[in-house]
């Protein structure tokens, strides 16, 4: 018998592979007829619990597809730029979610600080803690670039404290915010900052971003987990399909965000509560891949991943808030309260620790798992 066309070979394992897709697409059109109004109706009924676990469901299996992808473009494109492609997508995705919601919605002022303040408390606690200690687990220390992780620590802290923490401290404007001229200075220092980390992340000193030389071994010996795997195709195949994947997952989360900020109303929680709840489903593709790539050995493209997204929300999220509220001539709160301002700064001190060695463990990832806890525990009873 004659072998089948190569092209007909090609593209059925690709169809196979890429089912998840055909699911995302058919759960999107069905939640798009639907309508807000459906959703936020049916919120409190056995429907809309089956609705969100269905939800849930497939948001984590496109979150799943959008690291393979990632993945198969750090195979072909090298570290650092495969990480950055995951991380500058879902932070772009997110930048378009808040400022759909900040030009359409109800005016809310603290939206924006909320979802970075729960984006830094997720990443640097939450997604690092369970990374290092799974990690810890499995290997009992693993090796890291120093010099890429303090540049990412540097840039960080400046941003963090800069953007959260000293609107509280001046005295131009009243409250928690910056008078004009101090919101386009800070416009100019995040981008400004972000474009120089870029440039060394990319050109001359991109070696601080790879595995240091003598993590060579332990990777190679991680086996299925390294990303080397047959799935691997071209790099257009893969943007095109790691961009569909990204939408489609985050037009669900926006949907299970409508039925989670309803029941979050009916049960009088705290409105914290719905920026931790979008932001843990904005941040599902980066979490997966960082604790994948801990799991498998690969610490540093872990350190990439996830100190990668934190940046990337401090850097492009608030000028992009700010210019936002600049256009609509709006009020953006940045300062946080006193709570959430020690624990941003309780955190910013524990990763400068943890990554102070080259080298991580259990312990680590068990006091940042705590942080998290920490956090969520004060999120609800503050």
């Amino acid at each position: 018998m004659a072998p089948p066309p190569a092209g007909a070979a090609a593209v059925r394992p690709l169809y196979r592979q890429e089912a998840a897709l055909g699911v995302l697409a058919g759960t999107a059109a069905v939640f798009a007829a639907l309508g807000h109004q459906t959703l936020a109706e049916q919120a409190e009924s056995w429907l809309g619990a089956l609705m969100f676990t269905w939800l849930f469901a497939v948001i984590v299996a496109g979150a799943a597809a959008v690291v393979r992808h990632a993945d198969c473009l750090a195979e072909l494109l090298g570290e650092p730029y495969g990480t950055l492609i995951l991380t500058l997508s879902v932070a772009s995705i997110e930048i378009m979610t808040l400022g759909i919601v900040m030009t359409t919605g109800e005016p809310n002022p603290t939206l924006a600080r909320d979802t970075m303040f729960a984006v830094v408390m997720i990443v640097l606690n939450g997604l690092v803690g369970v990374a290092l200690l799974l990690g810890g687990l499995r290997y009992h220390e693993q090796e890291y670039n120093l010099q890429g992780v303090n540049a990412y620590l540097s840039v960080i802290v400046a941003l963090a404290v800069f953007g959260l923490v000293v609107p509280n401290l001046t005295s131009t404007t009243p409250g928690p915010t910056f008078s004009r001229g101090q919101e386009g200075f800070l416009i100019v220092m995040c981008i400004g900052l972000y474009a120089v980390f870029l440039a060394i992340q990319t050109t001359r000193h991109r070696a601080f971003f790879v595995h240091p030389a003598q993590d060579a071994p332990a990777t190679a010996a991680a086996g299925p987990d390294h990303h080397g795997a047959p799935g691997v195709r071209s790099v257009p195949v893969h943007v095109v399909l790691l961009a569909a994947y990204l939408a489609l997952v985050i037009f669900l989360a926006e949907k299970l965000a409508v039925l989670l900020n309803h029941g979050i109303e009916v049960l009088g929680a705290p409105p914290a509560v719905g920026a931790l709840a979008v932001a843990v489903l904005v941040l599902a593709p980066e979490g997966l891949g960082g604790i994948r790539a801990a799991l498998a050995n690969r610490m540093q493209r872990a350190a990439n991943i996830l100190l990668g997204s934190a940046l990337a929300t401090l850097a492009l999220t608030i000028p992009a808030v700010t210019i936002i509220g600049l256009a609509q001539g709006s009020t953006v709160v940045l300062g946080l309260d006193r709570v959430e301002e020690a624990m941003l700064l309780l955190t910013l001190l524990v990763s400068m620790l943890t990554f102070a060695s080259g080298r991580t463990n259990i312990l680590q990832g068990a006091v940042h798992v705590m942080l998290f806890l920490a956090y969520l525990m004060l999120t609800i009873w503050q």
